[in-house]
């Protein structure tokens, strides 16, 4: 089972998920979007979308840094025990802040009629996981630093060891197995999350428009800095012959 967990499906979610995001943008190109509700109802949005935005960035930075940066590199510069609290206490409130985010977007889809009308299926599933793997993120981080027997456990020995050990393609079965329960719930969620991505509305977190970047600046001018245009005088046409001024304008 270990073998399948940590060895086998990690690379199954990996391939659902590359292969997923080419399908989507080859076949579905006008259906890569965020689906946003914001037409119908901002006020709330206002506060729950940056909330939960800002609160999950944060929680991504965490796990990049926990999971990528190797714990001798860090014994270099900070001691384990201020990496600890540091890490607790930043990953908590940014935990927090994204659960709350989540948790006023599910509650303003949920009482907004004409939001909740336009809620796919695909939709409350990924609400339900997305919200289950923060919350088994944050009792990961707030629980998971003790075995049953009460022996220390540090994630960044087993989890991190694990995950970089994929990279390399050669899969540490034994350092995620030696893990808490809690980490391991987490990460079953997370690759729950991930396969999802290339079939709902978080798939547009790849489209981050990095073209911004290089596009060309857009020159603004004001009206009253435009010249008028020279007059080309009258028109040429037929010229009235033979009549009054005031019946030129009828013939």
């Amino acid at each position: 089972m270990d073998f399948m967990l940590w060895g086998v499906l990690p690379y199954l979610v990996l391939l659902t998920l590359v292969g997923g995001l080419i399908w989507r943008y080859r076949y579905d190109q006008f259906g890569w979007t965020t689906r946003s509700s914001q037409l119908y109802e901002s006020r709330l949005l206002r506060i729950a979308s940056p909330l939960f935005h800002f609160g999950l960035l944060f929680v991504v930075g965490g796990h990049v840094l926990g999971l990528l940066v190797p714990k001798s590199w860090t014994d270099l510069v900070i001691s384990q025990h201020a990496y600890h609290l540091i890490a607790l206490s930043a990953g908590t409130a940014a935990g927090v802040a994204a659960l709350a985010g989540i948790v006023l977007l599910i509650y303003r889809r949920r009482t907004i009629e004409r939001v909740f009308q336009a809620t796919t299926r695909n939709d409350k599933l990924v609400y339900v996981v997305l919200t289950a793997a923060i919350c088994l993120g944050l009792l990961a981080t707030l629980t998971g630093g003790r075995y049953p027997n009460g022996a220390e456990h540090n994630y960044r020995e087993t989890v991190s060891i694990w995950f970089r050990s994929l990279i390399v393609l050669r899969p540490d079965i034994d350092a995620m197995a030696a893990s808490t329960w809690q980490f391991k719930i987490h990460v079953l969620t997370g690759f729950a999350l991930f396969t999802l991505v290339p079939f709902g509305r978080l798939v547009h977190a790849f489209s981050a428009p990095l073209h911004y970047f290089f596009r060309p600046y857009t020159v603004y001018r004001s009206r009253d800095a435009v010249p008028p245009a020279p007059s080309r005088g009258r028109v040429r046409g037929w010229d009235p012959m033979g009549t009054r001024d005031r019946d030129r304008g009828q013939r």
